[in-house]
């Protein structure tokens, strides 16, 4: 029986994005697809995290019709213009930011979208299928953001 030779990949970076748009669909996968190349991962994961609570991670096809019909979605089901307790600074007993801005809506809708996504990298590429991309979806924008990626792997 052959023994291989494994040794781990570990490889974490922190990006700053500037969104522009209230909701915007910010494709991440060129970037993501670097950090895997350069942790010299063969086999592994990379887990893809926003690190606020109204941005989220998707995996969709970058199609701008699609996203303009994944907008109008969000916006029908937690609409900008409803009431929102949350946008109530006199009612909150906590996370109260003088000058906050209205956004109970942002976080109705990053509750139906997951915070993050976790992808497999075989023979050292990220797994996706044809269409496949993998965007930060801004639901409070425009802000500066921060997503955290980290690959864990092999290099065999």
């Amino acid at each position: 029986m052959e023994t291989l030779a494994r040794s781990s990949a570990f490889r974490h970076a922190t990006i700053r994005i500037d969104t522009g748009q209230p909701t915007e669909f910010i494709d991440l996968t060129d970037r993501i697809e670097a950090l895997v190349a350069e942790s010299g991962a063969r086999t592994g994961l990379i887990n893809i995290q926003s690190l606020h609570t109204t941005t989220a991670i998707v995996v969709n096809e970058h199609e701008p019709l699609l996203l303009t019909d994944l907008a109008a979605l969000l916006e029908s089901l937690a609409p900008q213009a409803a009431i929102y307790r949350h946008d109530n600074v006199s009612l909150r007993a906590s996370n109260c930011v003088l000058g906050e801005r209205p956004n109970g809506h942002s976080h109705c809708r990053a509750v139906l979208l997951p915070p993050s996504v976790c992808l497999n990298i075989v023979d050292g590429r990220l797994q996706l299928g044809r269409w496949q991309r993998v965007f930060l979806v801004e639901l409070d924008g425009p802000r500066s953001r921060e997503v955290s990626m980290l690959v864990v792997g092999g290099e065999r």
